[in-house]
């Protein structure tokens, strides 16, 4: 193959990847996006509730994940409407 019918091939194949991605990916992006958020928020309520002390199924596998949380709470509340959550000095 010719280095000349291979930059050609590869223009080709990015205006294919271009296409693909302004009729299939870019229609669904919003929508796959406020999923992932709805799984984030139901995964940092599992891992709140047990930080709490109430047991779910998966406790055991959850006490791992508490540090990634507390780093990930203050992003949630803000993103949920609440300006502080919690007491004084526990999170803002």
């Amino acid at each position: 193959m010719t280095p000349a019918l291979r930059g050609r091939l590869a223009r080709v194949r990015r205006r294919v990847e271009a296409v693909h991605e302004e009729w299939f990916a870019a229609r669904w992006r919003q929508a796959l996006r406020r999923e992932d958020r709805r799984r984030a928020d139901a995964f940092r309520a599992v891992l709140l509730l047990r930080s709490l002390g109430v047991d779910d199924p998966a406790s055991y596998e959850t006490l791992d994940l508490v540090p990634y949380l507390v780093a990930d709470l203050h992003e949630w509340h803000r993103r949920t409407g609440r300006e502080r959550f919690g007491d004084t000095g526990v999170c803002c």
